[in-house]
């Protein structure tokens, strides 16, 4: 049995609120270059540039890409073979969030009572956290920054079987359509589909995680995220919401088992600034 410091999950997890907000990752610095090489929209492609120097601006100078910096959401892949020592697990993440939100001039933007004294609680905590036991003694660790205009732009819905891949496509595009320019585009879009209520919504959070535009290993829901965005890449909404080409950089799907009465669907929309980073301890 591995032991490991709370002490040093708290230190990685400062690390990486501050590097999630001040570095976009290549992946979707890549896939905004392409975005802007296709975008036919004049409005859209000066703000695709805008958008690429203000990560350029974000990374040279540590600062953060956007001012809302988000609910630090933290995925935990734990080995079964590991021991957290000198402290608890999730009370060393939020140590780490407080840290890296401080530390890092970052913006708090929790609140202690969601419908009544909406009083901030002044460092961003307590952390959004999931958790999995996997086999291993090292500790991987992703911290994910999700801000609240695409947050609120996401939706889960309880779908028949009876609605099928159709079904299915038709929510996603759907809830692209009525987000609009909200969501801060060009977007990556998480879809979840399969498991329960709760489940389904963890799937597409978890399915932005995923490098933008690789290809899905499961070879039909590749084809399926394929034509999901071009057909959302036709609505027309493109960069900000000026209209265009790019409304989306990347659908990523994950699709779980589930009963045979239901298909839970949810989408996830995240905004271009698509910020996570990982570490292994």
């Amino acid at each position: 049995m591995r032991e490991l410091q709370a002490g040093a999950v708290t230190e990685a997890v400062a690390r990486l609120c501050m590097a999630a907000n001040f570095d976009l990752g290549k992946d979707v610095e890549q896939a905004l270059e392409r975005a802007v090489q296709r975008e036919e929209s004049e409005g859209g492609r000066i703000i695709l540039q805008q958008l690429l120097e203000n990560a350029r601006i974000a990374r040279a100078d540590e600062v953060a890409i956007c001012q809302d910096c988000g609910l630090a959401v933290v995925f935990l892949d734990l080995g079964q073979d590991l021991h957290v020592v000198g402290g608890d697990l999730y009370e060393a993440v939020h140590e780490g969030v407080r840290r890296g939100y401080k530390e890092g001039y970052l913006r708090k933007s929790s609140v202690r009572q969601p419908f009544s004294a909406r009083v901030n609680t002044g460092d961003n905590t307590p952390a959004i956290i999931h958790t999995r036991i996997v086999p291993g003694d090292r500790l991987h660790i992703t911290v994910a920054p999700k801000g609240g205009g695409s947050e609120n732009m996401s939706r889960v819905a309880m779908l028949t079987p009876a609605a099928g891949r159709q079904g299915l496509a038709d929510f996603v595009a759907k809830t692209v359509d009525e987000a609009g320019a909200n969501p801060c585009p060009p977007i990556i879009v998480g879809v979840g589909v399969g498991g329960n209520f709760e489940r389904v919504t963890y799937l597409a959070k978890r399915a932005l995680l995923r490098e933008v535009g690789t290809p899905n290993p499961d070879p039909e829901l590749d084809a399926l995220e394929r034509e999901l965005l071009e057909r959302i890449n036709k609505l027309g909404i493109g960069p900000q919401g000026f209209g265009g080409r790019v409304t989306a950089l990347a659908v990523h799907i994950e699709a779980e088992p589930c009963h045979i009465a239901s298909m839970p669907a949810a989408v996830n929309i995240q905004c271009h600034a698509a910020r996570h980073k990982e570490t292994v301890l």
